[in-house]
């Protein structure tokens, strides 16, 4: 049981150390997620759905 305790105690003097982003650096890192996911995945789509294109042309 003392491992244990040891452990959280371990665990929260670390949590303390770590360095958290400010509001507005968190906000600006999710924007740029979400912008480069939304970029990838409609250049995946229209790649996607040239090549079916491309493909149904070539077997027709």
């Amino acid at each position: 049981m003392s491992r244990i305790k040891n452990f959280f105690s371990d665990v929260v003097r670390e949590m303390r150390k770590v360095s958290w982003p400010k509001r507005g650096e968190l906000t600006r890192s999710t924007v740029t997620v979400i912008t480069t996911v939304a970029f990838f995945a409609v250049f995946f789509a229209v790649l996607d759905l040239g090549i079916s294109k491309l493909i149904r042309l070539i077997l027709e």
